[in-house]
């Protein structure tokens, strides 16, 4: 009787401990969003307002009426869905070929691949560049979609293999004996049964892309074509004094991955956890 009142006290604290931790982790989004709605005299009105007396959405409006960001977050939507449909085919492919498939310096070749990601982005920076302004396609959206389709990240490729090798060899043996191919064991088998670990790296490669703020001002030169990232900051530089224009498209840019991420919560531990089970 002792022991289980010891554990549901531990349990008990342990749940408020992690529901403080929720609350602070949360409270920087709840200020953004309580700015957004706020008129500018309640906003440094001391004492501090927590909760605004009055709603004003109009300065979502305002904000995307004054400054071009409708055009920037569906030029940020365009290159984000297209960099992860090329990230969620071309690292399962990789990771595919890592873990169903037999073939020499397999292992070699993964080792290699894992040892991409020690090296700093700095690194690669000016020679990338360089090699995209020889092939003629700076200014264009290519350099930003075009890495997601030739393997789609190390880690994501890593991520899918580690899944892939939980999922008995003996359903690819029997495929082959009815005739299926390699191409046909992936689509049908393989994917299917991958939807916790493919939603995971979707999630990641969808974040990591329409945060990018780096490859875009890199590569855009055209003010037509920038993204999310880019036109926050320029709107942050143009407009510091309206605080609440700005968290209102603070709060527009942060909308899609938290959309994402609330639909996907339930995957993404799960889909790490099992990754983890074989290495």
């Amino acid at each position: 009787m002792r022991r289980r009142r010891k554990k549901g006290i531990r349990r008990t604290v342990l749940h408020i401990v992690l529901a403080l931790i929720t609350l602070l982790t949360l409270f920087p989004f709840y200020w953004m969003l309580r700015t957004s709605v706020m008129n500018l005299g309640d906003i440094f009105a001391i004492p501090l307002i927590f909760v605004p007396r009055k709603v004003e959405w109009e300065h979502y409006r305002e904000a995307f009426s004054v400054f071009p960001l409708g055009r920037y977050f569906l030029n940020s939507c365009l290159i984000t869905v297209l960099a992860t449909a090329g990230a969620l085919l071309s690292s399962s492919l990789c990771a595919f070929g890592f873990s169903r498939i037999r073939w020499r310096a397999r292992e070699w070749v993964f080792t290699v691949t894992l040892s991409s990601m020690l090296l700093p982005v700095a690194v690669t920076i000016i020679p990338t560049f360089l090699l995209w302004r020889k092939v003629g396609v700076t200014d264009s959206y290519l350099p930003l979609i075009a890495p997601w389709w030739l393997g789609g990240g190390a880690m994501h490729i890593f991520l899918l293999r580690q899944f892939f090798r939980t999922i008995p060899l003996e359903l690819d043996e029997s495929a082959k004996v009815d005739g299926a191919s390699y191409w046909q064991i992936y689509s049908r088998i393989i994917l299917p049964l991958s939807k916790p670990a493919m939603m995971v790296v979707m999630i990641f490669a969808f974040t990591a892309s329409w945060n990018d703020f780096l490859s875009p001002i890199i590569y855009l030169n055209s003010q037509k074509k920038y993204t999310m990232s880019i036109g926050l900051q320029l709107f942050m530089t143009a407009y510091q004094t309206s605080w609440n224009q700005l968290m209102a498209a603070a709060v527009a840019a942060v909308l899609p991955c938290a959309l994402l991420f609330l639909a996907g919560q339930r995957h993404i531990v799960g889909g790490i956890n099992i990754t983890g089970i074989k290495g």
